[in-house]
């Protein structure tokens, strides 16, 4: 499957093949979905805690750095996904209603 190809759709029925080949599926709970968001989110945060603002902008030049970056991203998304699976919600459409909710609070000058 080529990165190209990907989507959310197919992104988690791959998650919850991957789940259901080691019978975690009992685990993914909304709550303990929610608390493994948090942690890996927090991997992330960690990742920039004590970088300036100009340190941050370059975070993704150093490649060890770069790496963690990427695989962070790929964990606090693969739970995200997998909540919104559990609960049954279309995280597509659920941006697209938040981005037109805003857009109707904060209107542009």
């Amino acid at each position: 499957m080529t990165e190209q190809h990907l989507d959310v759709a197919q992104l988690q029925r791959r998650l919850a093949e991957f789940a259901a080949a080691r019978n975690w599926q009992p685990f993914h709970t909304p709550k303990n979905l929610v608390a493994a968001l948090s942690v890996e989110a927090s991997e992330l945060v960690e990742i920039f805690q004590w970088l300036t603002p100009e340190e941050s902008a370059r975070v993704m030049e150093d490649p060890d750095t770069a790496h963690r970056v990427t695989d962070e991203i790929a964990d606090v998304l693969a739970y995200l996904l997998q909540l919104c699976e559990v609960l049954g919600v279309d995280p597509l459409a659920a941006l697209s209603a938040k981005i037109d909710r805003n857009e109707q609070r904060f209107p542009a000058p």
